[in-house]
């Protein structure tokens, strides 16, 4: 049978496992699929496997790892196969030092056009969690290295990473990287992390990049404080945004301050959908759609705005 056809029959099967993956013959057919050289099977294969927690085939995601490591370029391009495998094996909370140390430290060059490209940032991401997971002892020396990592998915898995093992022994690594400069999505991960590690000592830090040249990192660390659910940066949040010109980063800060969801920041928002300008009450509707399916919160920005004269220009969606 010709590789293509090969592929496309371990795909249609793959497709018709979804609707049972836990019975024994699909359990035999998935460990099947695991041992064929298929990459993009394999992938899809270690997937079903992680969602539906099918422990019994850990043997066997294991061995298709190792396999994927030899001559990895062209037996998993892209790493597809690698990435879904630590995945699946992150979900079943597995304790393979060996496989998660691999993958960390995995890199993987591919041709592209003019030059190559590591394929493998995702794979050590998901490793650095499975690291994690597991207790590993050295977990947070391991995220260090891949704090520096020369890629920016990389470097925001370890921020993620850091933040996900609950250990203060990474508040100096997240400082460190976030004050020597990075890119915009590295640098809100490591004060996200920071703020759920050391809320206290890191909201200053935090103000700091609110204020930082690039619109993007103001944007992406005021979501980060919205996210920390900290009450504390109401008052952060509400003097960067009265300061604010840009209208896309006032939209921003007052999508952060609703995420917030504090009786003082609802109130806030409250107020401007009642006194405020007519521009800002869309805006702050606007950010609170995303409890629109709270019906008793819908009800006070629904009374909110009947407040006003202008009511009628308001649109509160359907």
């Amino acid at each position: 049978m010709a590789k293509s056809s090969k592929l496309e029959t371990l795909l249609e099967q793959l497709n018709q496992l979804r609707a049972d993956p836990t019975s024994a013959e699909s359990i035999a057919q998935l460990r099947s699929i695991l041992q064929s050289r298929y990459a993009i099977a394999i992938a899809q294969a270690a997937k079903l496997v992680g969602k539906f927690e099918l422990s019994t085939l850990q043997p066997d995601l294991v061995t298709a790892f190792d396999r994927c490591l030899v001559k990895p370029v062209e037996t998993d391009p892209n790493c597809h196969a690698k990435a879904a495998i630590a995945d699946a094996l992150y979900r079943l909370n597995a304790h393979q030092a060996d496989l998660f140390l691999q993958g960390i430290r995995h890199i993987q060059l591919e041709p592209v056009w003019g030059g190559q490209a590591d394929t493998a940032a995702k794979l050590r991401g998901i490793c650095a969690m499975g690291l994690v997971r597991m207790n590993y002892p050295d977990a947070i020396a391991e995220i260090a290295d891949l704090l520096a990592d020369p890629e920016v998915p990389a470097r925001v898995a370890a921020a993620r990473a850091i933040a996900y093992s609950e250990n203060d022994q990474g508040v100096p690594l997240l400082r460190l990287r976030v004050l020597i400069g990075d890119e915009p999505a590295v640098i809100s991960e490591c004060i996200a992390a920071l703020l759920k590690l050391s809320s206290q000592k890191s909201l200053d830090l935090a103000t700091r990049f609110l204020t930082a040249p690039e619109p993007q990192t103001q944007e992406l660390v005021a979501l980060a404080l919205g996210e920390s659910r900290l009450p504390a940066a109401l008052e952060i949040l509400t003097t960067w945004w009265q300061k604010q010109a840009d209208p896309e980063l006032r939209q921003t800060g007052l999508l952060a301050i609703a995420m917030l969801r504090t009786e003082a920041a609802l109130d806030f928002l409250m107020t401007l959908i009642a006194k405020g300008r007519l521009l800002d009450a869309q805006n702050a509707i606007a950010a609170l759609q995303i409890y629109r399916q709270d019906p008793v919160l819908w009800q006070r920005v629904q009374s909110a705005a009947a407040q006003r004269e202008d009511a009628s220009s308001l649109e509160l969606g359907n």
